[in-house]
């Protein structure tokens, strides 16, 4: 946002002085901007009171009309329009009725990435009907992202308008699509897939099915932006060279790669890969000087009346947002340069933060979603800490661009250093983690990616127009100065430098920087009172450390890994980890998103090898640190061979502060080899003062028979056996020993049906309290001397002082 910051700033900052100097001195604060702005955003927080708040915002505005009181009304209507649009896109959701029905679209590609063997599309539906005639109608649905299987249709033979079967970006398709409604993994303090989905509009997911085959109903018009990507591809230069000036000129960030992405992300620099502000400022900055450059030559003796350039640079900025696809950053940078422009051009006089309050509106008025998306707080909320760093100083940015380049370093290391607290807390607010290098590393790649690679990226395009020859050898040079770039931020990537914090505290930790940051930033506090706030936030942060827990306390936390199963348990001082997850035929595996690396685990139990349980391991030994392994007899896949580990067999035991932990099962080696995969499952007991704890894994009716004579009491907690599948946590065991909560981990809107219906009636007939991963998410449950406890959910984040208030409001699905 550097390029439309500073430009923002060189016209607000004037025309607001003159504005204060008519008005007699004093900052302007503009009632019908805050308004406007005020009402936008609060359009979008009464979305979960919906219902009520339009009538109250109806009743707001005839109030408002009747009393003539303009600036109340302008609110009201603008709260009124966000909410609507809002409850337009939340009914347009796919309804659970239609989950793995098959339904018959016409859409448009919105946008096509390549995967191993597939791809991953975003549809604009255009009609839709369900193949069979008695089931909901699915014509509202407007936008879904589904998984195009190329090798599936191959295999299958069917005919395809295109030999690969690939689909391109604009192309309209008739498609025969599986779909579910839009959920993810929901683990606190983790990415959010499903709120991702929300923010970018999607209304349900899935896949497209083979039957009846794909047919392309109209090949994609001419485009400028593939036309030029074509260009590039055709070029001889490196791969990363490539990727990164789709990047940085075409706004194709998709074409990174995971691990560039990670390197960004660990520095604190992914805005920089962003078409945003900063890529749409100096774009501006650049067509406007251009434009009075002309205007100076053809119009020499009223250059600087002419109004032309101004609208030559919007438009021109207009035109490169719609080339890098107008997402929603550069829309967002768009909108405030615009009004820049205006008011640099001397239409207007407002002030700063009058600017700011408009632009916020018609951002939100555009597109109602942003406010969900942390990219409009981000660079909002730079913009305000730059307002309230610069406003009122002695020297002003636009003051100092004739005082040479010491000068210009000076104010870019001053702005980085002062806006670091207020930036880490916004950032910690929205991720959940910060990066203690982000300050070092922005003071190194700001000025390297703003004013080298930007530009020289786009001056490029204009080299291929006149001398495309030259134009690799221009290239070739960019690439040096990015590689010199990476290797810097690579030297800057340490894993100890990211900080992750659990979700009951990193809101109060992000509201604190946020304040001390502004504190900092107000001109004309002392440093008494600015050294006073750093002290305030190191004694916050000492009171915010988490209290010791309870020596025989036992916290038992139930990942949301989709259909697979991973369980950590903690005691005072060690840390188990039951299962690692599931790996999905793209490679992906949930484990990746839980933990920053390297953890330390003491145990680690594989049940046994399916790779719903297992589909973590190669991760867990590549970026974590594990003290003692346990699976039963056989290979685990993705541990090595010479990796020691120890069979998990009856009787084994051991104890942690307090707390036993014993294997139930299977018996000796060669017992194992005679059974099916799933009854090879290590079957592990947690007893402590507060209760106990049962772990089965996939293990049948059959091992439970045996199981019931070991087990003296009920378990307090049974993580329910093979997701809830019918073949296991069968009557015998139920009637024997029945828990009081049992607990499924699979996925939501899953093909298997798990939870199954009998396995839910069995619990419940039972007396126990149900909880599935799928429709609850992460679950914390602790153990102590009081008894059992739900911490959390990750949907619900219901806090009970036991288990029984949630117990009732959890139904089977079916």
């Amino acid at each position: 946002m550097t390029g439309g910051r500073s430009l923002y700033w060189r016209g607000a900052a004037k025309a607001g002085q003159r504005s204060r100097q008519r008005r007699g001195g004093g900052p302007a604060w503009p009632s019908p901007a805050v308004s406007l702005a005020s009402g936008a955003t609060l359009g979008g927080a009464l979305i979960g009171v919906a219902e009520p708040a339009m009538y109250l915002l109806l009743a707001v505005a005839v109030a408002s009309l009747a009393a003539r009181r303009w600036r109340l009304l302008l609110g009201a209507w603008v709260a009124l329009w966000v909410l609507l649009s809002l409850l337009q896109q939340q009914g347009a959701r796919l309804p659970a009725g239609l989950a793995g029905v098959t339904l018959l679209a016409d859409v448009r590609v919105g946008a096509a990435r390549e995967l191993a063997g597939a791809q991953r599309l975003t549809l604009e539906v255009e009609r839709c009907e369900p193949m069979l005639a008695d089931r909901l109608a699915c014509d509202r649905l407007e936008r879904v992202r589904v998984t195009h299987y190329l090798a599936a249709h191959q295999a299958a033979g069917l005919g395809s308008p295109q030999p690969s079967g690939r689909m391109t970006v604009g192309e309209r398709w008739r498609l025969a699509l599986r779909l579910r409604p839009p959920t993810g993994l929901a683990n606190p303090g983790r990415f959010d897939y499903e709120r991702w989905l929300w923010q970018q509009g999607i209304q349900a997911i899935g896949a497209v099915v083979s039957e009846p085959p794909p047919y392309r109903r109209a090949l994609a018009p001419e485009d400028l932006r593939e036309s030029l990507l074509a260009t590039l591809e055709g070029l001889a230069l490196a791969e990363r060279t490539r990727r990164w000036l789709a990047a940085l000129t075409l706004g194709r960030g998709e074409r990174l790669e995971a691990q560039e992405w990670q390197l960004l992300n660990s520095t604190g620099t992914t805005h920089l890969a962003v078409v945003s502000g900063l890529h749409v400022g100096l774009v501006a900055v650049l067509a406007l000087g251009c434009g009075r450059w002309l205007s100076r030559r053809i119009q020499s003796g009223r250059w600087r009346l002419v109004r032309w350039p101004w609208w030559w640079a919007g438009g021109f900025t207009a035109g490169f947002v719609w080339l890098v696809g107008a997402e929603p950053p550069a829309l967002r940078a768009l909108v405030m340069i615009v009004i820049a422009l205006w008011v640099a051009g001397g239409r207007h006089a407002p002030s700063a933060w009058q600017g700011l309050a408009v632009a916020w509106t018609l951002v939100v008025l555009i597109d109602p979603l942003s406010l969900w998306r942390p990219g409009l707080w981000l660079s909002f909320g730079a913009v305000a800490a730059l307002i309230i760093m610069w406003q009122g100083r002695g020297l002003k940015p636009h003051q100092r661009s004739g005082r040479g380049v010491q000068t210009a370093l000076v104010t870019l290391v001053r702005t980085q250093l002062l806006l670091a607290l207020p930036m880490a807390g916004l950032v910690l607010a929205f991720t959940g983690q910060v990066s203690l290098v982000t300050v070092l590393a922005n003071l190194v790649a700001v000025p390297l990616v703003s004013l080298i690679l930007v530009p020289a990226g786009m001056l490029g395009w204009a080299v291929v127009l006149v001398a495309p020859p030259l134009a690799l050898w221009w290239w070739k040079g960019w690439g040096w100065v990015l590689a010199a770039l990476l290797e810097l931020l690579e030297g800057l990537s340490w894993p100890a430098a990211m900080l992750w914090l659990d979700v009951d505290i990193r809101l109060s930790l992000a509201l604190l920087l946020w304040g001390i940051g502004v504190v900092i930033c107000l001109p004309g506090i002392g440093r008494g009172l600015k050294g006073g706030a750093v002290i305030a936030l190191g004694v916050a942060l000492i009171s915010l450390a988490p209290a010791r827990p309870d020596p025989r306390t036992v916290r038992l936390v139930v990942w949301d890994v989709g259909q697979g199963l991973m369980v950590e348990v903690h005691t005072a001082g060690h840390r188990l980890l039951y299962d690692s997850g599931p790996r999905y035929a793209s490679g992906y595996a949930p484990i990746d998103g839980i933990w920053p690396s390297p953890q330390q685990f003491d145990q680690v139990i594989i049940s046994h090898a399916d790779l719903d349980h297992s589909g973590g391991v190669e991760r867990l030994v590549e970026q974590h640190e594990v003290a003692h392994w346990w699976h039963p007899a056989g290979r685990i896949p993705g541990l090595p061979a010479e990796q020691a580990a120890d069979g998990c067999h009856w009787g084994q035991q051991w104890r942690w502060e307090g707390v036993d932990f014993r294997f139930l099962w299977p018996g000796s080696d060669e017992a194992v080899a005679t059974l099916e995969s799933n009854d090879q499952s290590c079957v592990l007991l947690v007893s402590s003062p507060g209760g106990s704890v049962l772990i089965t894994g996939d293990a049948s009716r059959r091992v439970e028979r045996y199981l019931i004579a070991q087990l003296p009491s009920p378990p307090t907690v049974l993580v329910v056996g093979h997701h809830g599948s019918d073949d296991s946590t069968g009557a015998a065991l139920i009637d024997a020993r029945a828990p009081q909560l049992a607990v499924a981990s699979s996925a939501a809107f899953n093909r298997f049906g798990h939870p199954h219906d009998n396995v839910i009636r069995r619990l419940r007939q039972a007396g126990s309290c149900i909880l599935d991963t799928g429709l609850d998410g992460q679950l914390v449950i602790d153990l102590d001397r009081a008894g059992v406890h739900l911490v959390s959910s990750g949907r619900r984040r219901h806090l009970h002082g036991g288990v029984e208030g949630l117990c009732h409001g959890v139904e089977s699905r079916h």
